[in-house]
């Protein structure tokens, strides 16, 4: 790294940036332990408290005592994959494509800043599901992603999306999702290493277990749906995938 000694002791990490608790452990949570367990730096940028998520069924809380919950099932969560704290906007559930996405972009480039990441991990630009929430975080990490080079803050080597593969929809009958060809998956993270250290943190989000039929599933589509994570790169790079070496390699490679 230009024999910069600074530089090439710098801890390896990952931002990871979503709109509610929950996000960041269906679809990439075992990415997220896997990059811990391999020494990389992991924290996740969280938009709101989800307050007009589900209290759970029996409720859990009141509806007025929802944020504290799903903010201590969020910290729970982190614990469980072995990242750091989150860090938490206050924003509301349901309001972000109201917000100002230059605001947005803002508190992105601020966790750049204090993390230095290599790789950013957000929803792709349809949000996955169409969520509203999804898609404006979303916009917010491209935003941020292609403010870092001019703005002197060293560029994330990678902005990657998570994503569902055609065959993955077709094999378990999903509808709904905004699924993309196999072929423009550019990773796949077996994630089965640390499979129960996914489940733990899913089982965190305890008042939105009810919204979640997967974990009801028999085990071969459970497996099928959480065992693999899938990811598109945004930007096409000539070099190898940052995140899939991070993953592999970390920073013990």
């Amino acid at each position: 790294m230009n024999g910069d000694d600074s530089a090439s002791h710098e801890r390896l990490a990952v931002l990871a940036v979503f709109a509610h608790p929950d996000d960041e452990a269906f679809r990439c949570g075992g990415t997220l332990a896997l990059l811990a367990r391999r020494g990389v730096q992991v924290q996740i940028l969280t938009a709101t408290r989800g307050q007009r998520g589900s209290c759970g069924d029996p409720p859990l809380c009141s509806p007025q005592e929802l944020p504290r919950v799903r903010e201590e099932e969020l910290r729970c969560a982190c614990r469980a994959l072995g990242i750091e704290p989150p860090r938490l906007l206050d924003y509301c559930d349901g309001t972000l494509s109201r917000v100002d996405p230059q605001e947005g972009k803002a508190h992105v480039l601020a966790a750049v800043r204090e993390l230095r990441p290599q790789a950013l991990i957000t929803w792709p630009p349809d949000g996955l599901s169409g969520h509203p929430d999804h898609v404006a975080v979303s916009r917010w990490a491209r935003l941020a992603f292609e403010a870092t080079q001019p703005m002197g803050v060293r560029e994330p080597l990678s902005l990657v999306y998570m994503a569902v593969p055609e065959a993955v929809a077709a094999a378990l009958g999903f509808s709904g999702l905004h699924t993309v060809p196999d072929e423009a998956v550019t990773l796949a993270v077996d994630v089965l290493p640390v499979w129960e250290e996914k489940l733990r943190a899913i089982r965190c989000h305890r008042t939105q277990a009810g919204d979640s039929p997967i974990l009801w599933a028999p085990e071969e589509r459970q497996s099928l749906f959480l065992g693999t994570e899938h990811y598109r790169r945004a930007v096409p790079r000539a070099e190898d995938d940052v995140l899939e070496h991070l993953v592999t390699e970390g920073a013990l490679g």
